[in-house]
Parts: C-alpha cells; structure tokens; sequence
C-alpha cells in the first residue's frame, strides 16, 4: 500500500485548468481498484492518494499518467506502508 502526496508546485488557476483530466485519471485507477481513497488537502496546497500496487515501479507508472504530473502541477511524495491493522471492510485491499 502506497500513500501518494501530491504537493502543488502552480498556483490554483493552473490546477483547475488540468482538474478534470486529473478526475479522469482517478476513475481509470478507481476502476482498476489501484485507488482505494483520495482527496483534496486542507488548506488546498495538494491531494493525497492511497494507492493499492505491487510495488513502487507500479505507482510510478500511475503517477507517470497523471495530468497534473505531465504538466509539472505538483510535486509527489510515495510513503509504502504495510497495512498491519484496519478496519474490517477495508480487508479486501491489503494484499
């Protein structure tokens, strides 16, 4: 499990500009059940992400797909972690 911390590197204009695409890009991995949550920092300087991937070469391929990546939005910091307890229905996605 992967914790994906996005860190804006553009002001906010330029985020919106490439907001739907990035929308986009989460789907496609929420529909493939790489993406497990993610959302919007507070205050808004990022997003985090947790990510379900074998391993880091995997999350760097997502990441890699990004728009706000591809067009130098944000920074991205991975964090692998080892699910070691959790919620009962959160079983499915440790591996």
């Amino acid at each position: 499990m992967f914790i994906v911390n996005l860190t804006y590197v553009k002001p906010l204009e330029e985020v919106e500009k490439y907001l739907a695409e990035h929308i986009i890009f989460l789907n496609k991995y929420y529909a493939r059940n790489n993406f497990v949550c993610s959302g919007r920092k507070n205050p808004r300087t990022g997003g985090v992400i947790l990510c379900n991937a074998k391993n880091i070469e995997e999350v760097k391929k997502i990441i890699s797909e990004d728009p706000f990546n591809r067009n130098s939005i944000a920074n991205y910091e991975v964090v692998e972690f080892q699910p070691t307890k959790y919620a009962e229905n959160f079983k499915e996605f440790v591996e």
